[in-house]
């Protein structure tokens, strides 16, 4: 086991596991070593380590390498695994995710095209939630029906 998951691990016991959600400032914040290998980055975001690698081949996420060719990620790369981890967990497919990367690697004139990318993706969101809110109150309503508690 590496010293950044043993680091790890003691930071979720010592917190008793109310560790804030992983993000890409507390990424910046943790006490990390500057360059992680990607068994640790695996570790780190719950990521493994061929969607990782495959983050990498297809240019979401650029990699730097050590003397012996292995890689090595810095907190911006480890922080755009976590943005980009967040973003498939809403959904957003890795065509959208791709445009959106190489629009940043384009520069400050595509801010306003990532912003309108960002923005139709949070509309889609918003009415997923709408949706699901939906149907849980359906659920809910069957389940008091058969005599049973709804809880949060």
């Amino acid at each position: 086991m590496s010293v950044t998951t043993d680091r790890l691990r003691d930071l979720l016991e010592t917190t008793r596991g109310d560790l804030p959600p992983l993000t890409t400032e507390l990424i910046r914040d943790l006490d990390l070593p500057e360059l992680l290998p990607i068994a640790d980055v695996a570790a780190l975001t719950g990521i493994t380590a061929h969607t990782l690698r495959y983050y990498e081949r297809i240019g979401l996420v650029d990699v730097a390498r050590d003397a012996s060719g292995r890689r090595s990620y810095d907190r911006d790369a480890v922080g755009r695994v976590v943005f980009i981890t967040r973003l498939r967990d809403s959904d957003m497919p890795i065509a959208a995710i791709g445009r959106y990367m190489e629009m940043v690697r384009q520069g400050p004139d595509t801010e306003p095209e990532r912003l309108a990318l960002l923005e139709a993706h949070r509309a889609d969101i918003v009415n997923r939630l709408r949706a699901l809110e939906t149907a849980l109150a359906v659920v809910d309503y069957k389940i008091t029906t058969y005599g049973g508690a709804c809880g949060s």
